[in-house]
């Protein structure tokens, strides 16, 4: 019997045939058949959603059901013939979701066959999606040429869309998760609140809640990080923020420690940090 694990699902009553998902899953698991997406084979599907927001009806979502186990290997029998930007792109998404084991085998697979990993960045790529470690100031003085305190950034990149959830920085450290808007709310952004932590920033209005879900529970298995603090501002939509953290949190099924902070649009701070848990 197949063990139950996380698969895309298609309703078909919205799909058009459109044909946007297709280049976002090139694993083979999608066909258009009939004038719909079909999922042709569990073996070829992931679970790790790179489709669901490249569809403009919604007709994608990630669900979890009895299903065959995801085969790296015969996906990548997929990939290959798409030539080295796909395999990159490929590659590039395991990583980002924390899928090592798939990553080293389809590692195993390129090194069996002889064909060396896509360079890094692939031509063409945006260079400022590596992840590195930024050493952080000892004290606020100011910055060499500057009368502004020194920056207490850590870490790059800094937006959740971006930063794999394998980036070294992550292991075990005090994170800080942050709405677009609140670093420019609050005059004392830095020194209150992002020394000694490592940044993710997101907009919950603006960006897609569903994928921050995923991405951050995987985040949060993946690494264990010491604790989580959220600063998000007054207007209700930023309250989305504090639901996906508190969400991720407990779809990991780990006790982390969680503060969340409340900023009004004038840079007051309306909650003070606390120590309530998800």
């Amino acid at each position: 019997m197949a063990a139950r694990r996380k698969i895309i699902r298609i309703d078909l009553d919205r799909c058009n045939g459109c044909g946007e998902c297709l280049p976002h899953c090139p694993e083979g698991a999608l066909r258009i058949i009939d004038g719909k997406a079909r999922l042709v084979s569990d073996l070829f599907c992931d679970g790790l959603g790179a489709c669901v927001g490249r569809c403009p009806r919604g007709a994608l979502a990630v669900e979890e059901r009895p299903a065959e186990p995801y085969d790296e290997r015969k996906a990548m029998e997929n990939i290959l013939p798409q030539g080295p930007h796909t395999i990159r792109a490929h590659l590039e998404h395991l990583r980002e979701h924390g899928a090592e084991a798939e990553l080293r085998t389809a590692l195993a697979v390129l090194a069996e066959r002889g064909i060396a990993p896509p360079p890094d960045p692939l031509p063409g790529a945006c260079p400022g999606r590596r992840a590195r470690s930024l050493p952080e100031a000892d004290d606020p003085a100011p910055g060499p040429g500057t009368s502004a305190p020194s920056s207490r950034l850590r870490n790059w990149p800094v937006q959740l869309a971006l930063v794999p959830p394998s980036a070294p920085y992550l292991r075990g450290a005090d994170l800080l998760l942050a709405a677009d808007c609140a670093p420019f709310a609050y005059a004392g952004f830095h020194e209150e609140f992002l020394k000694g932590r490592i940044l993710l920033v997101g907009c919950p209005k603006l960006d897609d809640a569903a994928f921050y879900a995923e991405k951050l529970t995987a985040l949060f298995r993946t690494n264990r990080p010491r604790s989580v603090m959220c600063v998000h501002m007054e207007v209700p939509c930023c309250f989305g923020l504090v639901q996906i953290a508190r969400n991720a949190i407990k779809a990991s099924g780990l006790e982390i420690p969680f503060h969340e902070v409340t900023l009004g649009v004038r840079g007051e701070q309306l909650a003070p940090v606390g120590g309530r848990s998800p």
